[in-house]
């Protein structure tokens, strides 16, 4: 992307600017921190808390599937299982797979691509991390007061019967719904408002369109979410009768509430992934977007029919038949969009200038592991074929090819993409692709075997199991311990380059705006206002074979 008043020049690159210091040193002191409104601190603030919280849940997942190595108690009762799997469930949806893109990767790189200072209100921002930091803290209260057993859904009627914490949490889940709202209003008026000159719609980022439809979902649905649970709150405390039946509430509701916003959920989740995928796979192919208006198009899309789709979770929750049905169609008809991204970015990679560096070994991953996810989401949208798959292991293994082979793949991808941007540091770039590769294999060995067992009619949620899936678990089980290796080895690699001295020289770079700041970029982003002349993946290698000087 050329901007006029931007030095290209290779100390400009480097983050030479004299005077200026970097995000990073431009005020010293903790509370410069947690006072900050600089977009760029607040989004390593929120990386740091994914990550932090990562783990956690991560944990968890361990703790969960090493119990399930064996059918009976390994190390964990029945009820403790149930505290565990919820923790995981909980913990990863609302703290790590919602926040991890938008809110982190997206508060530093979003006014940058946009050739912004920063968000168009600072201050909320600032909010919304604190929002969030709010509602992570009730989680952590309900993890000292006993944790809570109902499954990250909450489905009533046994959360407003149980008597773990399950009140604490949902206030936590509340609170960190305001949050996904600041950050959603923030990114819609800043990408309305504070683009740069020239920076017209067609010359947005793919990115900026992802994280475009995700603020339009984080903006319309998140308010139904949070009246849902505080109206389950108010059940639980002083039982006004909408979803208890012994007071004339009807717990099929809750059901119908939680998913209208929990499918535009799901794409909240991914879109971003989505997003960042396009940045990987153009910047190291060296090759321009395949279908452009297509991709761009498709996210709207995504955010206006997942709001539509929120039935097929009820195929069998007494729901009439042709409500079924027509779930069904629109279940089939979402894939539609996303076909059409997947299909542009393999178009995109054809004859391109392929690296093999370590975000495109991930972007790579992401494509493998979202298509089984995808693919697989039609049976479950089947109406047939769904009444023998509901609650089984293979909706489990289908919703982390998609949330963790999509979001989270993604995510770490974009991490890596722009370490460098962020700190300045380059990681072992052989360390990060042997990483990215244990991930890849621990994630297939865990999650493809539960299609199998799953399909033979393994429940899940149960915390024992008959002997003819005492194979499928111990497979699965080892390939999570697999898995945390390759995810430990990522984050050490990452953590270990920030001992490097000094500003280190960038492997690759882009051509859109957040590459033409300094490394790290100044507090305030750009020294003067950039003028965008030119598409964001207008490479020197298209221009030239445009222009027949390619040869």
């Amino acid at each position: 992307m050329s901007a006029t008043s931007i030095d290209h020049s290779p100390s400009h690159a480097a983050g030479e600017h004299g005077h200026h210091d970097n995000y990073l040193v431009a005020k010293k002191g903790i509370n410069s921190w947690i006072w900050t409104v600089d977009h760029k601190r607040l989004g390593i603030m929120y990386l740091a808390s994914v990550i932090l919280f990562f783990i956690v849940g991560g944990l968890a997942a361990i703790a969960v599937r090493s119990e399930l190595m064996n059918p009976g108690k390994d190390f964990m009762d029945a009820d403790a299982y149930n505290r565990m799997f919820t923790l995981h469930g909980a913990v990863m949806v609302f703290l790590v797979i919602i926040p991890s893109i938008p809110a982190s990767l997206g508060n530093f790189v979003l006014p940058l691509m946009l050739g912004a200072k920063d968000v168009a209100f600072p201050k909320l921002n600032l909010a919304s991390f604190w929002v969030y930091v709010l509602g992570a803290a009730f989680f952590i209260a309900t993890l000292v007061t006993g944790g809570v057993d109902t499954g990250w859904t909450f489905y009533t009627p046994y959360s407003i019967k149980t008597g773990s914490s399950a009140t604490t949490a949902l206030l936590g889940a509340f609170i960190l719904g305001f949050s996904s709202i600041f950050t959603g209003i923030n990114f819609l008026v800043t990408i309305h408002k504070m683009r740069a000159p020239g920076l017209t719609w067609d010359r947005l980022p793919l990115f900026v369109w992802a994280i475009y439809a995700t603020a339009l979902m984080q903006v319309l649905a998140t308010p139904v979410l949070a009246i849902t649970l505080g109206l389950l709150v108010l059940e639980r405390t002083v039982h006004i009768g909408i979803f208890d039946p012994v007071y004339g509430g009807d717990p099929v509701l809750f059901q119908h509430f939680f998913w209208f916003y929990s499918h535009p959920a799901v794409y909240i989740m991914i879109v971003p992934g989505f997003g960042m995928i396009s940045e990987l796979i153009t910047v190291h192919s060296r090759k321009g977007i395949f279908g452009y208006k297509p991709i761009a198009v498709s996210s709207v899309a995504i955010a206006f029919i997942g709001f539509l789709v929120w039935g097929h979770h009820l195929f069998v929750s007494s729901q009439s038949a042709l409500a079924g049905a027509i779930f069904s169609f629109l279940t089939f008809a979402v894939a539609v969009p996303t076909a059409i991204k997947v299909f542009s970015w393999i178009a995109t990679l054809y004859r391109g200038s392929i690296a093999y560096t370590t975000p495109m070994v991930y972007a790579l991953s992401f494509l493998f592991l979202f298509s089984i996810g995808g693919l697989t989401g039609l049976f479950l949208g089947s109406l047939s074929v769904d009444v023998h798959l509901t609650d089984t292991y293979f909706v489990i293994a289908h919703f982390h090819y998609v949330m963790m082979g999509g979001t989270i793949i993604a995510f770490i991808g974009g991490v890596h993409h722009w370490w460098h941007k962020f700190t300045g540091k380059n990681y072992n770039e052989k360390i990060g692709v042997i990483a990215a590769i244990i991930i890849f294999v621990g994630f297939n060995v865990t999650f493809f075997t539960q299609f199998i067992f799953g399909s033979q009619g393994m429940p899940r949620r149960y915390w024992s199991y008959l002997e003819q899936y005492h194979t499928g678990h111990i497979i699965s089980t080892y390939g999570s311990y697999i898995l945390a290796v390759g995810l430990f080895l990522a984050l050490f690699n990452l953590l270990a380059s920030l001992r490097n001295k000094g500003v280190a020289p960038e492997r690759w770079r882009g051509v859109s705006l957040e590459w033409e700041t300094a490394t790290p970029p100044i507090e305030h982003n750009f020294e003067s206002i950039p003028i965008v002349t030119a598409g964001p993946y207008d490479f020197p290698e298209v221009r030239a074979a445009r222009t027949g000087n390619g040869h």
